[in-house]
């Protein structure tokens, strides 16, 4: 996709909407295909509607990169069936896990130490090697930890390093961890390699009456997140973007305000930016 590209999640709540989307308000549709694998009737029939007309991005929820239990190799062959039928060119999964035993359903922060780091990034090249292709990881919200051996980011680029990955970057998420946990958010984005960024996931959360944030997905993009946006724009330039909304939906004219904001902020990052970059993946 181009560098400068906006998309909305294909969540069910919103289908008849993306149904009726015109040509050219929105540039893509992310899914996940732990929750669209095997659909049939009229959700299958929607996304495979919406896949021949827009491009797919697909972000996964069940792999549990950073868990013990062992890959689900069904799961793995039933996403990369799912990616090639849907021509998707950008994989993302959690650097997380979610299943002890069984799942969890939630997604829960790794140590932040240097086993930790060994044991996922073997666990996500053995998740490359049998999808077929590179993928990305994302920088999770979290809400308490292990004591850590170090910081996240050194954590994440630990990981990028070693198991030779590319990084979603929630840049919502990095405030909500920056305020709950006291680290400087433009400092955790100055530290990502550039090359690493394969996209961005902006988001709103809940302000709680003592400062405490919580990623919610279920609210407008907060002032300061699209500032970090920009400030992230000013690092890495423009990224394929995802507004994420998955409940409290809105009228629709206020998701495609929020979309026309992500293309502005692109707008503006494509001017400064070396034709070189304009084709990033």
């Amino acid at each position: 996709m181009p560098a400068a590209s906006a998309g909305l999640g294909l969540r069910r709540g919103l289908i008849d909407e993306l149904l009726g989307l015109a040509p050219g308000q929105v540039d893509f549709l992310e899914c996940a295909p732990d929750n669209w694998i095997g659909v049939g009737g009229h959700f299958g029939e929607a996304l495979a509607e919406l896949s021949a007309r827009f491009p797919i991005t697909c972000h996964g929820l069940s792999l549990s990169l950073g868990g013990t239990d062992p890959l689900d190799g069904k799961l793995l062959a039933d996403t990369r069936r799912f990616l090639d039928r849907h021509r998707v060119g950008l994989y993302s999964e959690h650097l997380s896990y979610c299943a002890v035993g069984g799942h969890l359903y939630d997604l829960l922060p790794l140590p932040f130490t240097d086993e930790a780091v060994r044991h996922v990034s073997a666990r996500i090249a053995q998740v490359q090697d049998t999808l077929g292709r590179r993928i990305a990881v994302e920088n999770i919200s979290y809400y308490a930890t292990p004591q850590p051996a170090m910081s996240e980011i050194d954590f994440i680029n630990a990981v990028l390093a070693q198991a030779d990955c590319d990084l979603l970057l929630d840049i919502n998420n990095v405030f909500v961890n920056a305020c709950n946990h006291g680290y400087d958010a433009l400092d955790f984005i100055a530290r990502i390699p550039p090359e690493r960024v394969a996209s961005y996931h902006v988001a709103g959360h809940l302000d709680q009456d003592d400062g405490f944030k919580v990623d919610t997905h279920g609210a407008p993009v907060k002032a300061l997140v699209w500032a970090l946006l920009e400030q992230a724009h000013l690092r890495f330039g423009a990224r394929p973007t995802l507004l994420e909304r998955d409940f409290n939906f809105p009228a629709w004219d206020e998701l495609l305000g929020e979309l026309a904001q992500i293309r502005a902020l692109q707008a503006e990052a494509v001017r400064s930016m070396h034709p070189s970059e304009l084709g990033h993946d």
